[in-house]
């Protein structure tokens, strides 16, 4: 019997279509989100997270319209984030088919809005997704905004505070990692799974399987999300969705008895 950590596949959205960032720019445009989630369900991936990274900078709300045509082609259970700022956008997500909302601007402007979603779906259907950076100094810097607008707290002070609102789960997200392939931050991962109880998901960085295993093994890290690392293939970085199978996780170290 093996102990199966989650490995989730995070997939950036703009303007409809599926790109990936390097370190929070640079989109680069991959092609149309349906046909990848569609690969995806082929897969039998266990879950997908969906970011649209323009939404709070636009000042706008979810794409229901698009975020509707994805869920009908999902297999697999989903979270979101992206210009959720009221519990409403938050209900018509969940009948629409999502499991989870993830929050980041809306958690640092209005974190009470965080306990008004679980009061109504429960602390698990919601995710506080944390942007950080590190400083020049030494240390880490929380962000908003899609990475645009500083705030003046740590990953770790944002985590807590997450926790006491009511949130789920932690996604953090390495800003310096973003899109680098360079393995995870292990430190940043580490020093905020070690200051709350509730699951921390960490992304950014990963490139193979060694990866997954260094954050969920060193980092503490309870899940471990990705995105290059399941949207490119090879040294070029052709475009091709490719998930590792259960006997190269399990050969990895990812999967333990």
């Amino acid at each position: 019997m093996y102990n199966r950590p989650r490995i989730i596949p995070c997939l950036l959205i703009q303007e409809q279509g599926l790109v990936k960032t390097v370190k929070f720019s640079k989109p680069n445009y991959l092609g149309d989100v349906i046909n990848a989630v569609k690969i995806f369900n082929e897969k039998e991936v266990d879950e997908l997270c969906l970011l649209d990274i323009t939404a709070s900078t636009e000042g706008r709300g979810p794409d229901f319209s698009l975020l509707r045509n994805i869920a009908s082609e999902a297999f697999m259970p989903m979270s979101y984030g992206g210009g959720i700022s009221t519990l409403d956008q938050a209900k018509k997500l969940f009948f629409i088919g999502y499991e989870k909302v993830i929050l980041n601007t809306s958690f640092v402007l209005h974190p009470g809005l965080i306990y008004e979603i679980a009061e109504f779906a429960g602390s698990q259907s919601v995710v506080v997704s944390i942007d950080a950076k590190k400083k020049v100094l030494g240390g880490y810097q929380c962000y908003i905004n899609d990475g645009k607008k500083r705030t003046e707290n740590t990953p770790a002070e944002l985590a807590v505070l997450a926790e006491k609102s009511g949130a789920g789960e932690i996604l953090l997200n390495c800003i310096d990692r973003d899109g680098t392939m360079s393995g995870y931050d292990i430190d940043l991962v580490k020093s905020v799974a070690e200051k709350v109880s509730i699951p921390v998901i960490a992304c950014g960085g990963a490139s193979k399987v060694s990866d997954l295993r260094q954050v969920l093994q060193e980092g503490h890290a309870h899940a471990a999300a990705a995105g290059s690392m399941f949207v490119y293939y090879g040294k070029k970085k052709a475009v091709l969705i490719n998930v590792p199978d259960e006997q190269e996780l399990i050969a990895g170290g990812v999967y333990v008895e």
